[in-house]
């Protein structure tokens, strides 16, 4: 769009939905990876449970700065 130098806020606003839709998908991705691996390693409990509950607070944290 810039290229064919179309209206700047027609860019910003395809800007706007491109982070949103990444947003979505990221919150999908984070959603699986809660109920997959999360979910089963703190069934298991241990070592392997706290690691993946700080990867997950790493992960949270990381997805909300981006934001």
């Amino acid at each position: 769009m810039v290229e064919s130098d179309e209206y700047c806020t027609d860019i910003l606003t395809q800007i706007s939905a491109a982070v949103t839709a990444l947003d979505r998908v990221g919150l999908k991705v984070l959603d699986g990876h809660v109920h997959g691996c999360v979910r089963d390693a703190m069934a298991e409990g241990g070592s392997e449970a706290e690691a993946k509950a700080a990867e997950l607070l790493e992960a949270v944290e990381r997805f909300a700065r981006m934001r």
